[in-house]
């Protein structure tokens, strides 16, 4: 990192990131805990530096976040440094929250992306293969949830693309947005209902799992935790679901006690 990173981490804490130690379980040693979720892109740049290859993204989300920049070749190499690329997070990504992983690519942080998602905000890039203003082609493979991710290492079909990003990696980034465990009401589509965990945690560890997530905790470097409360159902609601994913999460996926 550069000179001036220990300056940076001072201001990802007054952005509100959070950075966790995960030791003695499973998975990464890092955890980084957030609200907005484009502050995941200088979380991955403190998790990786700024050198070495870039790393898979593994993502879970209620939304597709891959709508390109408004304007990619601006967003900062790596090299630049972490302040930089904080800044530009904070300063030039879309308040929406949709554009950081388009964004990351373009600062070479991410290579190619594993997206669990179901939904789709419009102006979403539509390709499997994202090119980006560096030339450099990027994989992106979209499955709508985690036992069809884990398909890929029980049965040959439609999901071996899953096992063929994760086998290329070298390091994993584990991200997770608070909103995959919600969904919009039926009956009125701008209420949004947090699960209960029961179905939290038949989302996150189906059965047959474990040798996707084997596959993928054995090369995670890092977790991102988004808390987005405004997709939650507001503070309190979030502060609920934050907890009770936590207990899935923590302590029955990675092994550790919660924060």
């Amino acid at each position: 990192m550069n000179p001036n990173d220990d300056d940076a981490l001072r201001h990802l804490r007054l952005a509100g990131v959070v950075r966790l130690s995960l030791g003695g379980g499973r998975g990464p040693t890092d955890a980084y805990v957030f609200d907005p979720h484009r502050l995941a892109l200088p979380a991955w740049a403190c998790a990786l530096g700024d050198a070495g290859p870039p790393a898979l993204l593994v993502t879970l989300d209620r939304h597709l976040d891959i709508v390109v920049p408004e304007r990619p070749a601006d967003m900062p190499d790596r090299s630049a440094g972490l302040r930089a690329l904080d800044e530009h997070a904070r300063w030039r990504l879309d308040v929406r929250n949709y554009d950081h992983i388009i964004a990351a690519m373009e600062a070479n942080l991410v290579g190619d992306a594993l997206i669990i998602a179901r939904t789709r905000p419009r102006g979403s890039f539509s390709g499997d293969t994202y090119v980006d203003t560096r030339g450099r082609t990027h994989r992106l493979v979209t499955v709508t949830t985690v036992d069809r991710a884990a398909e890929a290492y029980l049965h040959p079909g439609p999901t071996d693309a899953v096992r063929d990003v994760l086998e290329a990696a070298s390091a994993v980034l584990l991200d997770v947005d608070l909103d995959c465990f919600t969904s919009l009401s039926d009956a009125d589509p701008t209420t949004v209902l947090p699960w209960p965990k029961a179905v939290i945690r038949e989302f996150l560890l189906p059965t047959d799992s474990e040798p996707f997530w084997e596959a993928v905790l054995g090369k995670s470097v890092a977790l991102t935790l988004a808390r987005e409360p405004h997709h939650c159902g507001g503070l309190l609601a979030s502060g609920e679901l934050f907890r009770d994913v936590a207990e899935v999460l923590f302590r029955e996926l990675l092994r550790v006690e919660p924060p």
